[in-house]
């Protein structure tokens, strides 16, 4: 594979392409086409990625730190991926592989991410504002600080997740499982928690005003 003709942009067509472990960072990758590409290793920080497509991309334990990420991630495989500081606004991460993903400061406002797995992710201090998280998984997920305001959480499972000190202002709950969940101090005011499952969680602090259940 001709690395530099891909760092030059005069490569933008890899479909299905095996750029395991490559060194693709800091580097104009806009609109390029790397569907169900082999991308295990491959380090991506602070690469530019806006409309690429990497749906069914398998990005296993690789490198996006403060990428430009705006992209279609239907279905990847991101498991233990660095997306730290990224910016995923409105990329649509629907079915995506997340475990275990290290997000902290990402921005993922307006991204949609149903039926993603998320379980053990580093989510702290990332920006979820407006996101569609309906069915996720986020069990043993690390949301501490987190703006989820106006979130679409409706059937997700947050057992044990840590939601200390997060903003879930108008988020919809609604059947979501919160067992053991960490929720000190969160903020829900105006959430809808109907038919949510708190059972064990801990809700020291937690301001709860003007709530639906």
């Amino acid at each position: 594979m001709d690395i530099e003709a891909i760092r030059t942009g005069k490569i933008k067509q890899l479909p299905g392409a095996n750029l395991e472990d490559e060194d693709l960072s800091s580097v104009d990758l806009y609109g390029i086409n790397l569907a169900g590409a082999s991308l295990v290793g491959t380090n991506f920080s602070h690469s530019k990625l806006e409309t690429a497509r990497l749906e069914g991309a398998n990005l296993l334990g690789s490198q996006l730190f403060g990428a430009d990420l705006r992209a279609n991630l239907l279905g990847t495989n991101l498991m233990q991926a660095d997306l730290s500081r990224t910016d995923l606004r409105g990329s649509n991460l629907r079915g995506a592989n997340l475990i275990g993903a290290k997000m902290s400061q990402a921005s993922l406002a307006g991204a949609f991410l149903s039926g993603a797995n998320l379980m053990s992710a580093n989510l702290q201090g990332v920006d979820l504002r407006g996101a569609d998280l309906r069915g996720v998984n986020l069990t043993g997920a690390n949301l501490q600080g987190a703006n989820l305001s106006q979130v679409l959480l409706q059937g997700a499972l947050m057992n044990e997740a840590n939601l200390e000190e997060a903003d879930l202002r108008g988020a919809n709950l609604a059947g979501a499982t919160l067992a053991g969940a960490n929720l000190l101090c969160a903020e829900l005011e105006g959430a809808n928690l109907t038919g949510v499952n708190l059972t064990g969680a801990c809700l020291v602090g937690t301001y709860m005003a003007e709530v639906a259940s």
